[in-house]
């Protein structure tokens, strides 16, 4: 029996074997023959062979490497592209000599389908003589049709429709007879995109497929009994007719079965879904609808959905955070038109449950070519927990409660026309607790935000809204108008004209690069202490500011209040005012940021009664060594006009900047001063250690890096030197060029004037003038014989004393005469 049950199989595949290799090229020259009486297009075959174990236990013509051409003459576009095709009949055949194709095998193709612009086709291939009655050794005769792995492009220029498919395992049986082709299909594929006009359905959706139709051939219409689309988990019953005798007439219905929100979302335009798409849903979500009437180039078949959810959770696949208990009703239509000009999506009675919080809502979506959208919320949200659950970029966290109740109407292509013209209608309010946001472009946290803001059309009220960025915190009162167009639209401009206060304002933080922009964006060192100070062309405001202290690396100011305007990049403000550094400081100016690179500060400055010590430390010493905060006491008060240039960063531009100084010193004291301490062979080293002066007063100019002081006389407390006066240049490089003329008194002179060419001679008065230059850098500067100036001196004497000669010619009692020390020419003070 073993013997019997091994050889009779293998008998009949040898004789199977024999049959096909014997009638090999008789069968296929018949397959030829009848194949080239149905197909009318060029058909390109790279191998045609006989195969018994391809499709066992069937026989099949196998052709590889198949290219068939469309139905438009003249064009050598394809039609459909394979692999592998086969085609296949019975062993029984082979016995009989009469063979008949039942089934079709496509693999690894792809098949192109075109209706052109002029409503032709070109998947007419078939010859018109079809039915032949005329006897035939090889027949077709298909009752089955396989494709696998095979690309499906649906082109309808007419309609400007695309459909891209994949067939991974599709499988359709056929029953046909001359009124009619009975098909029953099933089979899993991708749709890659159903495209129509702009919009795009069903877009990377995997969907499984199980129909049945029946074709009448002589009424030109298909019956879909109830069949069953799945598309992600979600199913779809369609059943209804298609009329193609003339234009396409559909009447279709179509039932969700075991749908969610994801399901729902495909059939809306791509555009509409695409924030959406990575969204889930769990929970009874129904939908039905109907698809009537003409569809053609001219024509769109009415299209009526309903869908709805009942006690549904919503959530995304990456958060924690659900929308549960959602309750909704909803409708799609295509309007009276049957376009999109015409379409409408509405939810109705929205409801649901947000980290144990109620909220409900509506929302309309009408005319997708000119979208007008109107939405009503209310609720109180949690914000942390909303903001998980959108994942949006702009913002990574968030925490507290939102108050919400607002409702907003508006087309958006109008309002972005015209975003003046108030066609927002945005009402309601949102009132703040304890807010707190992480914003992505800014990585300085926004925390403790509170208030009331006020929607009315484009404008926004807000009262009371408080808040802190980083350590700075903010009170404001007033109105941000335009705000919905600044929200929603680019290069729109937002006014705030508001009332300004804050207890502390840290502008080390608020201009750090590291604290306000991404890291990605950063152009500074990455030290920490780089600066980036941008103005927006799109912020307006009119604030009237009361600050109680603010911070600027060691600046330190008190009770700041004035006006502050911004228009178009440029800073304005009439008058503010300040303490600090023990005086008061005012000012008036502008500043513009129009060049971002190239920002412009023109300013009018008043100091009043200001610790000089305190000033220099302040400002760093004025990044010199020369002098500094430890030498210096004294009040100053100051009338300061200038124009200073800074780069993005705040670092100066200093070979532009230009100042007029008119300043009064007054209880001054100059203190441990290295020049004074050379001075020390005239004057005892411990006067010199704390020299006093009653007032200093002079006018000064900055202009191309270098401060010139014009000649001032400094009173001083010196018994020895009881003034000073002091001329010369001070550049930004620390090159300094002064002028010294110092009195003296014969009773203070040392002992040895010879040395240093002193003459002996006291005159009336008793005192005499030494001529001094200081030049050098600030640790390597001497202090010289002026010999340019005692000569210029002497020239003016001897003028003088002419003048006098001929006065007491006249009678007249000369003046006493001052008298000039003279050194040896080239002589410098390098004492210890």
């Amino acid at each position: 029996m073993l013997f019997y049950a091994i050889a009779i199989p293998a008998v009949v595949m040898g004789i199977a074997l024999a049959l096909v290799y014997t009638y090999q090229d008789k069968i296929i020259g018949l397959f030829v023959t009848e194949a080239n009486k149905h197909i009318k297009t060029k058909v390109e075959v790279g191998q045609l062979s006989l195969s018994l174990f391809e499709k066992f236990p069937n026989v099949a013509v196998t052709l590889a490497q198949v290219n068939v051409h469309e139905g438009v003459p003249g064009s050598k576009a394809s039609l459909a592209q394979a692999g592998k095709l086969y085609f296949t009949f019975s062993l029984l055949d082979l016995l009989r000599g009469k063979y008949t194709v039942k089934q079709l095998f496509m693999e690894q193709g792809a098949i192109f389908v075109k209706v052109l612009p002029d409503g032709s086709v070109n998947y007419h291939i078939l010859a018109e003589d079809t039915t032949s009655n005329e006897p035939s050794d090889f027949a077709f005769a298909l009752e089955e049709v396989h494709l696998q792995q095979v690309a499906l492009h649906y082109t309808d220029q007419q309609l400007n429709q695309t459909f891209e498919v994949d067939a991974h395992t599709l499988q359709a049986g056929l029953g046909i007879t001359p009124e009619s082709i009975a098909l029953e299909a099933k089979g899993n594929t991708t749709i890659h995109t159903i495209k129509i006009g702009t919009n795009e359905y069903f877009k990377g959706k995997k969907v499984t497929l199980a129909s049945s139709l029946t074709i009448n051939r002589p009424a030109r219409t298909v019956q879909l009994r109830p069949s069953v689309v799945q598309v992600e988990g979600a199913a779809y019953e369609v059943s209804g007719t298609v009329g193609y005798s003339g234009p396409t007439i559909l009447d279709l219905k179509l039932a969700g079965k075991n749908t969610n929100v994801q399901s729902l979302l495909s059939l809306l335009p791509q555009s509409m879904t695409k924030e959406l798409h990575q969204y889930r849903s769990e929970g009874a979500i129904y939908f039905n609808g109907t698809v009537k009437g003409e569809l053609s180039a001219k024509k769109m078949p009415q299209v009526a959905f309903n869908f709805g959810a009942r006690n549904a959770s919503f959530y995304h696949p990456d958060a924690k955070q659900h929308i549960d208990k959602i309750n909704l009703t909803g409708s799609f239509t295509n309007g009276r038109s049957h376009s999109a000009a015409t379409s409408v999506v509405e939810l109705k009675n929205l409801s649901g449950v947000l980290n144990g919080r109620k909220f409900s809502g509506n929302f309309r979506y009408s005319n997708f070519n000119n979208p007008t959208i109107a939405f009503d919320v209310q609720g109180m949200l949690d914000v942390g927990y909303v903001l998980g659950l959108a994942k949006l970029q702009e913002v990574r966290s968030g925490s507290g409660l939102a108050d919400v109740r607002i409702a907003f109407s508006g087309n958006l292509k109008e309002f972005k026309a015209q975003p003046g013209n108030s066609t927002l209608n945005t009402t309601g309010d949102i009132t703040l607790h304890n807010v707190s946001l992480a914003l992505e472009e800014l990585p300085l946290p926004i925390a403790n935000l509170n208030g009331n803001l006020m929607f009315k059309r484009n404008d926004v009220a807000v009262s009371d809204f408080k808040g802190k960025l980083g350590q700075s915190d903010f009170v404001i009162n007033g109105m941000f108008r335009n705000m919905m167009a600044w929200l929603l639209l680019d290069r729109q401009r937002l006014l705030v004209e508001a009332d300004f206060k804050s207890n502390y304002l840290n502008f080390d933080q608020l201009l750090s690069e590291e604290l306000n922009t991404p890291e990605g964006a950063r152009k500074g060192s990455g030290s920490g202490s780089d600066y980036r100070f941008t103005v927006s062309p799109n912020i307006a405001f009119d604030l009237s500011a009361d600050i109680n202290r603010m911070r600027f690396r060691r600046f330190l100011g008190k009770n700041i209040q004035g006006e502050v305007k911004l228009r178009n990049q440029v800073v304005t403000s009439p008058n503010i005012s300040l303490s600090a550094a023990g005086g008061n400081f005012a000012v008036r100016g502008s500043l513009d940021a129009r060049t971002r690179n190239h920002i412009k500060v023109s300013t009018s400055s008043r100091l009043q009664n200001m610790s000089v010590d305190s000033l220099f430390y302040v400002f760093e010493n004025f990044h010199q060594n020369f002098i500094e905060d430890r030498h210096l006491r004294g009040q100053l008060t100051a009338d300061i006009v200038s124009e200073v240039y800074l780069d993005s960063q705040l670092n100066p531009k200093t070979d532009l900047l230009q100042a007029e100084i008119v300043a009064t010193v007054r209880n001054g004291q100059l203190l441990n001063f290295a020049p004074m301490q050379k001075m020390s062979t005239f004057v005892k080293r411990n006067e010199l250690a704390n020299m006093r002066f009653a007032e200093l007063h002079n006018s000064f100019w900055i202009q191309e890096r270098t401060l010139y002081i014009p000649e001032m006389d400094i009173r001083t407390s010196l018994a020895a030197v009881p003034s000073v006066s002091i001329s010369g240049t001070h550049t930004f490089d620390q090159d300094m060029n002064y002028k010294i003329k110092l009195p003296l008194f014969s009773k203070q002179r040392p002992d040895k004037d010879a040395v240093y060419g002193l003459v002996a001679e006291d005159t009336d008065a008793g005192n005499s003038f030494l001529f001094l230059t200081l030049k050098g850098k600030e640790n390597n500067f001497k202090i010289a014989y002026d010999k340019e100036r005692v000569r210029q001196k002497i020239k003016t004497d001897l003028k003088q004393e002419g003048q006098e000669l001929r006065e007491l010619l006249r009678g007249k009692k000369p003046k006493p005469k001052e008298k000039e020390v003279e050194l040896e020419e080239g002589q410098y003070f390098d004492f210890d």
